[in-house]
């Protein structure tokens, strides 16, 4: 199913000698610039009735008129899968993610997602690209996602992002014992040889981490992050790169360690922990609509509480 969406703007004077991708932008606001990009290469974005290209100047005055379809993503199905919903209005949706739950269907999980979920709570998020999806979380990383209900407030929340404004905390187990926090400030890029991972790579994107520590144990440490940038296995790679992998990870944690002495509890959590312990603790962005700063947290799922308690436990046994 398609829509077709129809708009008229004329280019006022203060935007003269302004590119014509620009000005849509400024004028078309609820849409992403790549999307107007893509309109005005296809000719449904057109200048006094006539294709344009995105680098032209425009003058002022111009009408940009927009007759562009809109297709309803029908390529996957809604499933009745169940939302932990933190928050909820018009235009955002805020769920803390479980382990296990996949975001979006890719190769190897072409249903049971988070995209499923979406559609069948609200379908018309069919209507919005990737079902109003604007960030990511691993398929066993828990806790908060923002997801957009409307197109303005998705191209809103991708500006954040990218603005980096969105501000984004999570709690980590990591092996070994850091002296203190730090800032990783390293590019990340597919790695050279295994293109299921990521790694710090001179030709990589720009990433940034910031951690700190929250509490140490005998050997491994309960540290906070806070990410700059938001790349694909961001603080799994910068805190294995700072030789403090993250506990449980399977692509980046290597073989657990078990602290000398150990009771046999610890040994088996920390043997068969299913997953890396990570989770998204504290959202905070702009409201697209009414502009408000929001901010929510998620409590530490059970698993990393239990998992914590040993360590700490373990800790205090053996001072």
């Amino acid at each position: 199913m398609s829509r077709i969406l129809e708009a008229q703007h004329r280019v006022p004077d203060t935007l003269a000698g302004a590119r014509l991708d620009q000005v849509a932008a400024e004028l078309f606001a609820e849409h992403s610039r790549e999307r107007l990009k893509g309109w005005i290469k296809s000719g449904e974005l057109t200048v006094n009735g006539e294709r344009g290209k995105p680098k032209d100047k425009l003058h002022g005055g111009e009408f940009l008129t927009l007759e562009a379809h809109l297709q309803d993503d029908t390529r996957f199905e809604p499933e009745d899968i169940p939302l932990a919903i933190v928050h909820e209005d018009d235009e955002v949706l805020v769920i803390d993610k479980p382990a296990g739950l996949v975001v979006h269907p890719a190769a190897g999980n072409p249903d049971g997602t988070l995209l499923n979920a979406l559609l069948f709570h609200c379908p018309a998020l069919a209507q919005i690209p990737r079902a109003g999806i604007v960030h990511r979380l691993d398929k066993d990383t828990t806790g908060l996602m923002v997801v957009a209900k409307t197109l303005a407030a998705q191209t809103a929340l991708v500006e954040q992002l990218q603005a980096r404004t969105v501000s984004r905390h999570y709690d980590a187990v990591v092996i070994g014992k850091p002296v203190a926090g730090g800032k990783v400030d390293a590019p990340i890029g597919r790695h050279p040889k295994d293109r299921k991972r990521q790694a710090v790579t001179a030709s990589g994107k720009p990433a940034v981490t910031h951690y700190r520590v929250v509490e140490r144990f005998r050997a491994h440490t309960h540290v906070r992050c806070q990410l700059e940038t938001g790349r694909t296995h961001q603080i799994r790679v910068h805190m294995a790169h700072q030789r403090y992998p993250l506990l449980g990870d399977p692509l980046y944690g290597g073989r657990p360690k078990l602290p000398p002495g150990a009771a046999q509890p610890l040994k088996e959590i920390l043997r068969e922990f299913p997953r890396q312990a990570l989770h998204a603790r504290k959202l905070s962005f702009v409201h697209p609509a009414s502009g408000e700063e929001l901010t929510f947290r998620a409590p530490l799922p059970d698993d990393l509480l239990m998992l914590i308690d040993y360590l700490r436990e373990d800790s205090e046994t053996m001072r």
